[in-house]
């Protein structure tokens, strides 16, 4: 079955980390993406913009509205995501738990809904 383990970090907390500290983030974020790529788990994953860089898009009423920046101001962000092909959700949580970003923000994980 397919997950989507999205990180939830705080993008500020990210930017004030020393050179070595995000070296060291980026360090864990490879070893853990080769780990998932190894067991034959990962199927895609990547880092995104900040959300200052987001635009929204609604239509209400038959009108787009187009707004920059993200929908909702949060102490978190999505900062990124893997889809990962696993037998259930026990496994897909424990992956989750090895992610780097659990240890200074949080991991949702959904399951994907196949159209």
């Amino acid at each position: 079955m397919k997950y989507m383990l999205l990180i939830h970090v705080s993008e500020a907390e990210m930017a004030a980390l020393s050179e070595t500290a995000a070296t060291e983030q980026m360090a864990a974020y490879g070893a853990y993406t080769q780990a998932m790529i190894q067991a034959g788990v990962m199927i895609t994953g990547d880092r995104l913009r900040p959300a200052s860089t987001a635009t929204t898009v609604r239509v209400a009423g038959g009108k787009s509205q187009v707004l920059d920046g993200p929908y909702a101001e949060t102490k978190e962000q999505l900062g990124g995501f893997y889809i990962v092909d696993v037998p259930d959700l026990d496994a897909a949580l424990s992956w989750a738990e090895r992610c780097p970003g659990a240890s200074h923000g949080a991991i949702e994980v959904r399951p994907v809904w196949a159209m």
